[in-house]
């Protein structure tokens, strides 16, 4: 069913790859996804993805600060070492603290110098310096908000079930991936378009916070790819899963334990395309409607 629309989806669907390194020198990564928009390279994508980049910014004053605190214990003259050593043992930086922290948008050229976002409904847009046209294959369509009909068959499209793995190199003081990696693959996943979810308005008043409900949930991987249909034309950017609870709890046994099993249903909420596209109007962003 979805297979053609799944080319047209590809073409525009892309890999971001987060990748951090903590103050005690612990590594982590962590896979999501994006839409470039238009030929312009502004993209789009869930606005959670962006979350260690301003926790980054914040904890980077905290580490400026404590370094300093250090230097003077360090290159105060009048301090014997033993004190000196009796001072650093009462400072307590936070060993999770981010100290290097990377983006991966698509390409190692690619870069995105800042964001425009609208948090209360999870996706924000930004775009790429010195975008090459010719990146992407094709840009994407949106649905236009007046015709979406509920039940009608949907895909989500990202990059779940992956496990990528950067190291840093302390010398060039950068992260690097280990080249096999590449390409990352896409995954699909399907649903039906259950029902739109509105949660008011956003603080300044300009937006509908709004979703669309699909009765699949959102994976892993998938944060900030698209929610499309059969012609590949974007209904929503994935944000996140729902789990609502069925009403009932079967007994089941665990090493010969009986427990109770709670059962859900997993759905995936992603921003809808109505306040998507008047947020992109708002900022004079070009795109494609139909």
């Amino acid at each position: 069913m979805f297979a053609k629309a799944y080319s047209i989806a590809a073409d525009y669907t892309f890999p971001v790859l987060g990748s951090f390194r903590y103050f005690d020198g612990t590594i982590e990564s962590g896979l999501g996804s994006f839409v470039i928009i238009n030929n312009e390279g502004w993209i789009i994508t869930a606005a959670h993805i962006l979350d260690p980049t301003l926790l980054h910014q914040k904890q980077s004053v905290e580490i400026q600060k404590y370094n300093q605190e250090k230097a003077l214990i360090e290159n105060n003259q009048a301090l014997a070492e033993k004190e000196k050593q009796r001072r650093f043992k009462k400072m307590h930086p936070n060993q999770k603290w981010i100290s290097n922290y990377s983006m991966w948008w698509g390409a190692d050229h690619h870069f995105v110098k800042s964001f425009f976002i609208l948090k209360e409904n999870d996706f924000a847009i930004g775009k790429i310096e010195n975008y090459n046209p010719a990146f992407a294959k094709q840009y994407p369509v949106f649905k236009d908000p007046a015709t979406l009909l509920h039940g009608t068959s949907l895909c989500k499209l990202g990059f779940p079930f992956y496990d990528v793995k950067p190291t840093f190199d302390e010398k060039l003081n950068r992260f690097a991936f280990d080249p096999s990696i590449f390409p990352i693959p896409r995954f699909p996943i399907e649903g039906i378009f259950t029902r739109n979810i509105a949660m008011g308005k956003s603080a300044d008043g300009k937006y509908d916070i709004r979703f669309i409900e699909t009765s699949s949930p959102g994976l892993r991987g998938h944060s900030g790819g698209p929610t499309f249909d059969r012609d590949g034309k974007i209904w929503a950017i994935q944000s996140q899963t729902r789990h609502f609870p069925l009403g009932f709890s079967p007994k089941i046994k665990i090493q010969n334990k009986e427990v109770q099993e709670n059962q859900f249903l997993n759905v995936g909420w992603g921003a809808h395309v109505g306040t998507i596209l008047k947020f992109l109007d708002a900022h004079e962003i070009k795109y494609q409607t139909g």
